[in-house]
């Protein structure tokens, strides 16, 4: 009965309801974690296409155009209700940015919620009927949010597979078959409900339910097991990671440049758990993205304070920015990762290479420079993104995969072409979105990329969430948000590389045509119970 009213739903009554679902089922994301929410809320959404295909009439346009109406409207509930926090960067300047606020917070959701409007439309094309849809439903929507991870730069920010990753049990899958295959089995496993109605709970909808049960039954196994059997192995290469903490608001001030020198410096040298010593030999000490609030060139004073602070055979590896021309204050800048070593020298450089649109390069940047918009880094001309990934190496410690904030979100190009690395290191400033669902969900992306590649995972925040993780997506050791600190513990061992490590996307695309076959294969519906 409910199923057959929130079918019949038309207009604006419709597009309401999936706005309103779309939007409850943010809650299963990070840092609530609440899926079960989807199981209400997916199904309405099928149900809705359905009342959008059934309503539409004859031709093809006409059902794209209905559907697409109401997946633009679950897309833009979705995503306004996982990203509202987006807008707390525009309050950091608020001088300056303030205005942007209304127009950010519904701008970049409104444009992703095109991909799904578009998956919606395209679902409608090839509509079938009973359980036949809810394939047809989640093999569009897991295509479109593969493409929304890919297209223009893409923005695979809370992909929905990520709904299926709570816990680390609940991880383990995306070794197999990454965020992308998890992302198809979420679609198939919270919409297998809608199979049941409106038309009668015939024998293929109930297995097919049966089987989406099965299929939840086996990713948490999956993870049960795996873990069951999980080594729990460190290296003997000692970490200590630097959370400051300070606030974004304050970071680039010229003024206190001293007083957050001294802040770091004063939390490396501190005195471990129990007196411990703070800094050893052969220790690997972590800042983390642009922790300095000038160029390190312009501070060699700087540079041999820290090579006074480390002991012998230890490092420094940190965030800062990187300027290619010092003669030229409106050259070329850098987003970097630097090494440098006991004797303040500058051993190693990674520049970031997948840069963040509009925080910190601006496209079309003639367009906007005439409505006065720039990006949110103060810098005149923005960063020039990095030449390509690579690996760094330290003296007696394992090679690592430097990855700067948002770099980490994407699946399959978290490691670069080549040897193997040792670990993943991810320095961030989630600073600019303060006591947000943001830094939480950044955190839980940054844990799926371990799982993925059998890496352990060291993560170097300034505001939160520092942590070492292991390859299982396990937290070894965290650093709350907002909290200064240090944190020190033992690199964790990698695993052998993953089957996704090894094939990449190839497995989800082979379990979306497999999908797509059976849906538009499979020509006629067992009996009705109801008849038996």
């Amino acid at each position: 009965r409910f199923a057959t009213t929130v079918a019949a739903l038309g207009g604006r009554a419709r597009f309401g309801a999936a706005v309103a679902a779309g939007g409850a089922s943010a809650l299963a994301l990070a840092p609530l974690g609440l899926f079960p929410v989807l199981w209400l809320t997916v199904p309405a959404f099928v149900w809705l296409l359905d009342g959008a295909v059934g309503q539409a009439g004859p031709g093809r346009w006409r059902r794209f155009r209905s559907a697409a109406i109401a997946g633009w409207g679950f897309g833009f509930g979705y995503f306004l209700g996982g990203l509202w926090w987006i807008g707390a960067a525009f309050l950091v300047d608020g001088d300056q940015f303030a205005w942007l606020l209304p127009l950010a917070v519904t701008a970049l959701p409104a444009g992703l919620a095109l991909f799904w409007g578009l998956a919606a439309g395209l679902a409608a094309l090839a509509w079938r009927p009973g359980w036949r849809r809810i394939l047809v439903f989640a093999v569009a929507f897991a295509a479109i949010e593969w493409l929304r991870g890919h297209l223009l730069t893409g923005f695979p920010w809370n992909a929905f597979g990520a709904t299926l990753t709570p816990v680390p049990v609940m991880m383990q899958s995306a070794a197999l078959v990454g965020l992308w295959g998890l992302t198809l089995a979420a679609f198939v496993i919270f919409a297998a409900p809608a199979a049941l109605a409106p038309h009668g709970r015939s024998r293929g909808a109930r297995l097919f339910v049966g089987a989406a049960a099965l299929l939840l039954l086996a990713h948490a196994g999956y993870g049960f097991l795996r873990l069951a059997g999980a080594a729990d192995e460190a290296t003997d290469t000692p970490l200590r990671i630097v959370q400051p903490a300070l606030e974004q608001s304050e970071k680039w001030q010229a003024t206190n440049e001293d007083e957050i020198v001294a802040r770091y410096l004063a939390l490396s040298a501190a005195a471990g758990p129990g007196g411990a010593p703070g800094l050893g030999p052969r220790t690997v000490l972590v800042w983390p993205e642009s922790a300095f609030p000038f160029l390190l060139s312009d501070r060699p004073d700087v540079v041999a304070a820290i090579g006074a602070l480390l002991p012998p055979g230890a490092v420094l590896v940190t965030g800062a920015v990187r300027a290619a021309n010092l003669a030229d204050p409106r050259g070329e800048a850098f987003n970097s990762v630097l090494v440098i070593d006991d004797g303040g020298s500058i051993s190693a450089a990674y520049d970031k290479v997948h840069l963040v649109p509009f925080g910190e390069y601006l496209p079309l940047r003639g367009v906007f420079d005439l409505l006065g918009i720039r990006q949110l880094v103060a810098l005149p001309e923005g960063f020039t993104p990095g030449g390509a990934r690579m690996m760094l190496t330290l003296p007696g410690a394992p090679p690592f995969a430097p990855l700067i904030c948002y770099e980490i979100i994407f699946p399959g190009a978290a490691v670069p072409r080549g040897p193997r690395p040792g670990w993943i290191l991810n320095l961030t400033n989630d600073a600019w979105f303060g006591a947000t669902p943001g830094p939480y969900q950044h955190f839980e992306q940054s844990r799926i990329r371990a799982v993925e590649e059998g890496l352990p995972l060291v993560r170097a925040a300034n505001s939160g969430i520092s942590a070492i993780v292991d390859p299982y997506g396990r937290i070894r050791g965290s650093l709350r948000l907002g909290v200064a600190g240090t944190l020190d513990g033992a690199l964790p061992r990698a695993v052998e590389p993953t089957p996704y490590a090894r094939l990449g996307d190839l497995p989800f695309g082979v379990l979306l045509l497999a999908c797509l076959g059976l849906a538009v294969t499979v020509r006629r519906e067992p009996r009705d119970l109801r008849h038996n």
